[in-house]
């Protein structure tokens, strides 16, 4: 951990920099170059909130339509040896390129099921009851600074053919000048979803700022209490010193290391009942340093995640990270690794 802090100064000096650090470097940019292509293309798609459709009749429901998409790269290895993502590059980049094509899932796949159930209850005036196929609780996706939903696109189509049933989206618009502001409207969502589908558990899974946000509703505002599992992936859990240009904004300003906001998080946390996973990448240009995207909290039950190879916009689509996402939702974090440190990639 103590060395990484120093890869800013390596990849500033190339007399300095390692050979394999250079080769993966570039690889990485490579692909984060990729990812951001794919994505201005699917942006637009994910401008307007979620819509939710009755489900078919059976047979051409969720389900099925989940079993025809074609299974793509995303079996990579997630045990607590380093996962190195540069074998599924290419794989990943063709997921990128082709992200732009795809039907954004929260309108089939993801919500379909429930949508037919919630309907049905809240017309009967009573709450929607989980069945057998909901084993797993709903997830809640959170998206960056400046992002919105359609950068989940693909994590949500794996989540979906790996038996999640339940999967919804927030958009936070991006005048929102308050983290607080932004986590009370996430309580009233988690609230919502709970109240439609039956369920007393949500888990989240929040990218960069969608992390933060996710946080501080769990930590401070007891939203604990329906949080089973919080899944971070590159987010400034100790604040951030990049970007210094965007310091004008005020949700970047509480991004920065030292913030009132950030010092909150710092409060004691006792008995909080969320367990925390969060990815952090070596190779992440938007964590400075990169361990700030670390969960570092002694009341806090939380599995640090290294991921190798790759760069922050790679974290919500790469197949290996996605992997390691639903090893994580699974198994509550338990199978990454006993509380501290673990590794990805």
């Amino acid at each position: 951990m103590k060395v990484l802090s120093f890869l800013p100064l390596l990849l500033r000096r190339p007399c300095l920099r390692p050979a394999w650090l250079s080769s993966t470097l570039v690889r990485a940019t490579a692909l984060e170059l990729v990812i951001l292509a794919g994505h201005v293309l699917i942006y637009p798609s994910g401008l307007t909130p979620e819509r939710r459709r009755p489900t078919p009749a059976p047979g051409t429901g969720a389900g099925s339509a989940a079993d025809r998409i074609t299974r793509s790269a995303d079996t990579a290895a997630t045990d607590t040896a380093d996962v190195d993502p540069g074998a599924t590059d290419s794989a990943a980049k063709d997921a990128a390129v082709t992200a732009s094509t795809e039907t954004d899932l929260a309108d089939t796949t993801g919500t379909a099921g429930m949508a037919d159930r919630a309907g049905t209850a809240q017309t009967a005036g009573t709450t929607a009851l989980p069945t057998k196929e909901d084993d797993h609780p709903p997830v809640v996706l959170l998206h960056g600074f400046i992002d919105n939903r359609s950068v989940f696109v693909l994590l949500r189509r794996s989540l979906a053919r790996h038996g999640w049933r339940h999967l919804e989206s927030l958009n936070y618009s991006p005048l929102t000048c308050d983290i607080r502001t932004a986590a009370e409207l996430l309580d009233r969502h988690v609230e919502e979803i709970c109240t439609r589908t039956g369920h007393r558990e949500v888990d989240i899974v929040g990218h960069s700022l969608g992390g933060l946000i996710a946080r501080y509703y769990v930590q401070r505002l007891g939203g604990d209490r329906r949080v089973r599992t919080l899944v971070t992936l590159g987010t400034p859990h100790g604040g951030t010193a990049a970007a210094p240009l965007a310091g004008a904004h005020p949700i970047v300003r509480q991004m920065r290391s030292g913030s009132d906001l950030i010092e909150e998080l710092r409060h004691p946390a006792p008995g909080c009942r969320t367990r925390f996973v969060s990815f952090w990448s070596e190779l992440d240009r938007v964590m400075l340093p990169v361990e700030t995207a670390c969960v570092d909290h002694p009341d806090l039950d939380a599995v640090n995640v290294r991921v190798t190879g790759i760069g922050h916009l790679a974290l919500p689509v790469h197949p290996a990270v996605a992997s390691a996402i639903r090893q994580a939702l699974e198994s509550d974090g338990a199978a990454l690794g006993a509380p501290g440190a673990a590794s990805v990639a």
